[in-house]
């Protein structure tokens, strides 16, 4: 028969602590416990108010959640970790003063990151992440000099879980740090950082200290003895968890999606571990708190289902599209199990903490069980219902079922607060005392309900004075689309003669929730995926802004800037995207070096692969580039560069091409002209995380464009969405070199902007260019030797432009136009240009008769002294 021993318990002494559990009842204990619950539970009612007004307030989801994670359930941590860390290792109580500066920093840190976050206060935001940090670190050291020459117990290992879990509530706070400053860089790396901050903050600060807690607090709830073996188990558990969570939060902030997968998959199993052991340990017999017990293991529940879907959507999915499935999690996190969680734990402890005997414990325990089971029901329905694929109102309404059986909890949580002081000021002999906890929970209170109140009203409609309009867009309305997708807002820029009544349909496409606040205007109420709204700013009459109020948007780049025609401070400005110094007209520096680690295109045209059947997988996604020296651009890329890879076949050949969309937020198509298909399905434009099989057999021989097929095809063609596909000719001689050169357009600037897509219209690019990169053929020639023979496949990608290929010193003796030989190299004439339309292709063949330096242009002049040049370099 297993030996089986009573845990630790902080109702009573058999814990073995010793003088702590009858110290901890001292009426100074007491009190500082009692004033730190009082934080609590203001933070809970802090985050109801915030979810009632997230409506009306788009920021104010964002408040609620941080609201009850960083204040009301950081602060439980915080006491409770040192309270059990003192029990578990038989410890001296730490000063009371320092707990209490600890503590006291921690949640002053809190106020002032929801106020900088909510004012867009980014210096305000890093100093209060630098005090939070602050705190956990001297909470940390804390927990470390509690086990120095401290006696130590069967469970003190569990006191490692909460060293662990302060470790990550300091990364988290870095990681969110970078977040809301705009330290986190572009949408990619922003969506890496945002599920490394999420996981680490989740299932590290709060998920270690809950699952170690539990190997402790689920016998004593029950009234049952611990298991033998609980001492190993928690070791293995936390091996497991902590390691796992280090590995894929490492990976999750680098962008690797595979090894994230595999880190949470051995925290699902400390956590799968640690609940087998908590299943084995019930007994037949009423709990000491039936209340308490379940909602324990209904949050238990929760968490390994919520981490379960997590390693689902993040196995599947990139990590853009994959935030859409956390999102969608968070209710089952954050209420399921976190606020399950803390009410269960509350409901068992505070009677312990706060009674003055047994009969004064059951009595406050008996208020805090009051309608426990309807309060249980409607809770986990709610979760449920949210966490399901529902329509928006049926998960709003999950919520407030939840917030619902949450203040259910703070009407009977508070009165039990109240007799508890009652109780601590008699045995106290009426002392009064103004501690400085007391003065923490007001101030942080206050902070944050000054910002709600100065920030109300946000999204009435408001603006400019209708004095001073006079202007040439007077009278005149212009209604602007306006889309927010990959923490950008398209325009970027509008510019709108002084008076312009203008009017933005705002729409949202990102797989992320977005709003559009107008400075001293109207703001959007925060929009799903597809939602649109129409913000009327009534006449413009000074330049404004507008942004994405969610933290950390704004500073990321999700802004629009609204300019009146003739403001020189604002008309004229650089390229937006645009790295380089190049001047604020365009022109770039051709002759400067490209950066270092640049590697221009491989312009060799790869041989036929064997076999019929040439199986390929296109990923698209957004990706920047250095398209021109010192110029780097964001690209819409098929396979990560633009153009796209070339494909090469011979006539009756099968292409299988598999697109698959890694883009979060845009949808894409696929179009080759070498295929002779029905459009409807093949060329359909597929969303984000999808994947289609384009099969066609490629029955004609030519230099064939592939592009992008969604509209508008002019942008997605214009940021790099295009690539060749070669079919050899049936009768096609051997070439010592056969070389690719897809010509295209470079239109720099945010894609999609109004400034960018201007251009496109207007047929004004930046550049010119070969294979993606403006003169990269004049720093990194081609090469071949006297006397060889080489053959260029030409493809005119466009969107606007066609071309007339020239290479300098040299006379072609073949030309291969569009499926048809216009010269052999039999015939006694020669040509000096190969002229394409847009989309179309072919080939010219000549021989480098000595060395030397053989310059080929576009021999349209603007093109070729805008990047579309390079050189063969000829050697002997």
């Amino acid at each position: 028969m297993t030996s089986i021993t009573r845990g630790p318990s902080p109702a009573d002494d058999a814990s073995g602590a010793g003088r702590y559990p009858s110290r901890f009842r001292e009426s100074g204990a007491k009190a500082r416990h009692l004033r730190a619950h009082v934080l609590v539970v203001a933070w809970l009612g802090l985050a109801l108010v915030a979810v009632a007004g997230q409506e009306s307030l788009p920021v104010a989801r964002w408040l609620a959640v941080h609201m009850f994670l960083l204040g009301a359930v950081t602060t439980a941590i915080l006491i409770w970790s040192e309270h059990f860390a003192v029990a578990l290792l038989h410890a001296k109580i730490p000063d009371e003063r320092w707990s209490t500066v600890r503590l006291a920093t921690a949640n002053l840190s809190v106020a002032g990151l929801l106020l900088g976050v909510w004012a867009a206060r980014p210096l305000l935001t890093a100093v209060a992440a630098v005090s939070l940090v602050a705190a956990a670190l001297a909470h940390l050291l804390m927990l470390v000099r509690l086990g120095r020459g401290a006696l130590g117990g069967r469970l003190k290992p569990i006191v490692s879980y909460y060293r662990a879990a302060t470790a990550a509530l300091i990364v988290g706070a870095v990681l969110g740090a970078l977040l809301a400053t705009g330290g986190a860089g572009g949408p990619d790396r922003y969506a890496g950082l945002r599920l490394a901050h999420l996981h680490v903050t989740l299932l590290g600060w709060i998920g270690l200290p809950v699952l170690g807690t539990l190997f402790m607090l689920w016998p004593t709830v029950l009234g049952v003895r611990m298991k033998e073996r609980t001492t190993n188990v928690s070791r293995w558990v936390l091996w497991l968890a902590a390691g796992g969570l280090v590995v894929a939060v490492t990976a999750l902030a680098l962008g690797l999606r595979r090894p994230a997968v595999a880190g949470l998959a051995l925290y699902l199993g400390g956590a799968v571990l640690a609940a087998d052991l908590l299943v084995r340990t019930v007994r037949r017999h009423r709990p000491v708190s039936a209340a308490a017990a379940w909602m324990l293991a209904a949050a238990t529940c929760w968490l390994t289902l919520a981490v379960t879907a997590d390693i689902a959507w993040l196995a599947t999915r990139p990590l853009a599209a994959a935030q859409t499935g956390i999102d969608a999690l968070l209710p089952v996190l954050l209420v399921g199990f976190v606020a399950q969680i803390l009410i269960g734990a509350l409901t068992y402890l505070l009677p312990v903490v706060l009674s003055s005997g047994p009969r004064d414990r059951a009595a406050l325990r008996s208020l805090l069980e009051r309608a426990w089971l309807p309060r249980l029901v409607v809770l986990n329905t709610g979760v449920a219902v949210a966490a399901l694929p529902l329509p928006g109102p049926a998960v709003t309404a999950g919520l407030l079922l939840a917030a619902l059986s949450g203040a259910g909890f703070l009407a009977v949580v508070v009165p039990v607060l109240v007799r508890g002081g009652r109780g601590m000021s008699s045995e106290a002999g009426g002392a009064s005392r103004r501690p400085a906890l007391w003065g923490t929970a007001a101030g942080a209170v206050l902070t944050v309900l000054a910002v709600l109140v100065a920030n109300g009203g946000g999204d009435a409609a408001g603006g400019t004075s209708a004095a001073g309009t006079a202007g040439a867009g007077a009278g005149t309305t212009r209604t602007v689309a306006v889309t927010m997708a990959d923490m950008r807002i398209r325009p970027a820029r509008v510019e709108v003669p002084a008076g312009t009544l203008l009017r933005l349909k705002v729409t949202n496409t990102d797989t992320q929730r977005h709003d559009l606040r107008v400075e001293d205007g109207p703001a959007t109420p925060m929009l799903a995926r597809g939602d649109s709204r129409v913000l009327d700013l009534g006449p413009v009459t000074e330049n404004r802004q507008a942004w994405c109020t969610l933290p950390g948007h704004r500073a990321a780049g999700m802004t629009m800037d609204i300019v009146v025609k003739g403001d020189a401070a604002t008309e004229g400005g650089g390229h937006e995207g645009h790295t380089s110094d190049a001047a604020g007209d365009g022109a770039l520096d051709l002759s400067a070096d490209y950066s270092a680690g640049w590697r221009s295109r491989d312009a060799v045209l790869a041989p036929v692969p064997g076999g019929t059947v040439h199986k390929v997988e296109l990923h698209a996604a957004h990706t920047t580039v250095e398209v021109a020296p010192g110029v780097k651009q964001q690209m819409w890329t098929f396979g990560g560069t633009a153009p796209g890879p070339t494909l090469h076949g011979k006539v009756g050949d099968v292409f299988e091409v598999t697109l698959v969309n890694d883009d979060a937020g845009m949808g894409h198509g696929i179009d080759f002209h070498a295929g002779s298909l029905a459009p409807d399905r093949p060329m359909r434009t597929i969303r984000s995380g999808e994947r289609l099989v384009y099969r066609f057999r490629a029955e004609r021989a030519g230099a064939w464009l592939y592009h992008c097929s969604t509209a508008p095809m002019l942008q997605h063609m214009g940021n790099g969405m295009y690539g060749a596909v070669v079919v050899d000719p049936p009768d096609l001689a051997k070439v010592d070199h056969e070389f690719v050169l897809v010509s295209s357009a470079l239109y720099l600037g945010t894609p999609g902007s109004s400034a960018q897509v201007a251009k496109m219209r207007q047929n004004t690019p930046d550049a010119w260019v070969f294979n993606g990169m403006a003169g990269q053929y004049a720093q990194r020639p081609l090469k071949l030797k006297a006397g060889e023979r080489a053959r260029f496949w030409l493809v005119a990608a466009g969107p606007s432009d066609g071309i007339a290929f020239h290479i300098v010193g040299t006379v072609f003796d073949t030309v291969y136009k569009e499926g048809a030989y216009l010269l052999r190299q039999d015939q006694v004439g020669g040509a000096q240009v190969l002229d394409l339309a847009v989309a179309q292709g072919g080939f010219v063949e000549t021989t480098f008769p000595e060395a030397g330096h053989y310059s080929f242009v576009d021999h349209d002049m603007r093109h070729a002294e805008a990047g579309a040049h390079g050189v063969v370099e000829v050697s002997d």
